[in-house]
């Protein structure tokens, strides 16, 4: 059942953004849930933040570059560069300080949902798979799905991560730091746990 919270970021998502891009929040949304239920994850976290995770995305960029200062975080060379990147940040900026919205997990996921980050809690993973995973998006077709439904969320969250680096380089577009250390600190994780096995 939606909260009254969810119902008013639903809202706000919807009056904050174009048609697509609120589409894709619900389809986020419900691929986090889909996600949850595979993974044993709190399904109403995983809907606050998949349906806020864009809500900032169309702001003027100086409006993102003076919320994302309010996190705590530096504002990296590459955000700089292009100001959109900073959305995330922007819309948890958004979340805590018009929402008194504080929990931690749901903050860190619509935070880090663009670039990824080493050791992020479950729902964080589970949005930034998401985001990448729904249905609208052009490798998702019923054979790509099947390949990833064996996965672990540890290696489904390497393949999205590996896919999604491998997309921008090939289109000649900078990637983050931070994205490259999500997958080094993942492909380390995962051999470890090959180790033990």
């Amino acid at each position: 059942m939606d909260t009254e919270l969810f119902k008013a970021l639903k809202g706000r998502a919807e009056r904050s953004v174009n048609r697509s891009r609120f589409e894709h929040s619900l389809r986020v949304t419900e691929t986090a849930r889909e996600l949850c239920r595979r993974y044993q994850a709190d399904e109403h976290r995983a809907a606050l933040a998949g349906i806020s995770h864009d809500m900032c995305k169309e702001l003027p960029p100086e409006a993102l570059l003076a919320l994302a200062s309010r996190d705590g975080g530096a504002i990296t060379e590459i955000e700089l560069h292009k100001p959109r990147l900073l959305h995330g940040r922007a819309a948890a900026v958004t979340l805590r300080e018009e929402y008194a919205l504080t929990d931690p997990e749901i903050l860190e996921a619509v935070s880090r949902h663009t670039f990824g980050a080493p050791r992020m809690g479950t729902i964080a993973r589970i949005i930034y798979i998401a985001d990448k995973i729904e249905p609208a998006r052009e490798q998702v077709t019923p054979e790509y799905l099947a390949r990833l439904a064996p996965l672990s969320l540890d290696e489904l969250l390497f393949y999205i991560a590996d896919e999604n680096i491998s997309y921008l380089e090939k289109k000649g577009e900078q990637v983050a730091p931070v994205s490259y250390a999500l997958r080094e600190s993942l492909k380390k994780e995962l051999a470890h746990e090959k180790t033990r096995l």
